[in-house]
């Protein structure tokens, strides 16, 4: 794998990168995968959907939109409060459900799964389950692949975000920057089910708003951006596939947030298997640790985010990059 090229010197002498890391070779995930399958047949046994998804969603959904309706006379203080130290960890639990429901992980229908979806994303607040199965599956599918995978910050940000106080914004506001990037750099002509996802969220933020009123709606909206962005939950936005160690472009967590997080923590894991549903990911490690054992790991998200924040060596520069493979192009 190349280094990213110039550096630029700050006034401590700390060395800042002027492009991203560029990789000459194939993502490393579908070579390891045919190799622990060849090794490890018995993993095929994992994969298949979440018997118990529906429930869990379910349950989430409920909760939060209880929570909104309970909360329609509270202070500006009292919802912002709940917001950040409850309702954050729900929505972004079905952030990640949604994640989980790309990859058709609670039906064996997709088409269930896609319904499943759009119920999920409803205490979010902003429609968004259909558009981000589009563009995750390329993140997948093309990973660190120029100009399609957009999981990857774009130049502007990387330009602009070069300093603590400038990523400290790039943080809280990262879950726009993740939402609104695809937009400007890879715009999807929207489809049938946009429109279907658009028109249910709106139904249901109206009869929030209505039956509720705007405090309710507004728990909502902060519940979503305030756990996407100066928040432990949102640290995997960065310490998946952020590189803080040379040559490695996907970092697994296996601590305790993984519970509440569909075990997205357990990401080498996830990108090897894609068909195989959080709550089975940890076997992977068992049946083929090593495989894994090598690999750097993270042992906190809130580390993660105060290591991005502090490290002026780590900025949006820091992904690893390569152009389209001509063994992909050739699959098309």
């Amino acid at each position: 794998m190349g280094k990213g090229g110039e550096r630029i010197v700050e006034e401590e002498g700390v060395m800042m990168a002027k492009d991203f890391f560029w990789s000459y070779t194939d993502e490393p995930h579908a070579s390891r995968r045919r190799q622990i399958l060849s090794k490890y047949p018995q993993i095929k046994l994992l994969f298949g959907p979440d018997p118990f998804a529906f429930f869990k969603i379910a349950f989430v959904v409920s909760l939060q939109l209880w929570t909104a309706t309970f909360l329609r006379d509270a202070t500006c203080l009292k919802i912002f409060t709940i917001a950040y130290f409850f309702g954050s960890f729900l929505n972004h639990n079905l952030f990640l459900a949604i994640h989980e429901l790309s990859h058709n992980l609670a039906f064996s229908t997709p088409l269930y799964n896609r319904w499943l979806g759009i119920f999920a994303n409803l205490p979010i607040g902003v429609p968004m389950s259909v558009t981000f199965q589009k563009y995750h599956l390329e993140h997948h599918r093309f990973q660190g692949v120029d100009g399609i995978d957009m999981d990857i910050p774009s130049h502007t940000e990387a330009y602009v975000v070069t300093n603590i106080f400038a990523k400290c914004l790039w943080v809280i506001l990262q879950l726009f920057f993740y939402a609104l990037r695809p937009l400007f750099l890879k715009p999807k002509p929207p489809g049938y089910w946009e429109f279907i996802n658009l028109t249910v969220q709106l139904t249901l933020d109206a009869l929030i708003v209505f039956f509720w009123g705007w405090k309710s709606f507004a728990y909502l909206i902060l519940s979503t951006f305030v756990g996407g962005g100066m928040h432990p939950m949102a640290g995997h936005f960065i310490s998946e596939h952020y590189v803080f160690k040379p040559d490695q472009e996907t970092y697994s967590y296996y601590g305790p947030l993984n519970l509440m997080t569909w075990s997205v923590g357990y990401h080498n894991e996830h990108h090897d298997f894609p068909r195989i549903p959080g709550h089975k990911l940890y076997k992977v490690k068992e049946i083929a640790p090593e495989y894994y054992e090598g690999l750097e790991s993270h042992k906190s998200w809130s580390q993660v985010i105060y290591m991005y924040i502090m490290d002026r060596t780590v900025g949006p520069f820091s992904r690893i990059k390569r152009k389209l493979s001509t063994t992909v192009k050739k699959s098309e």
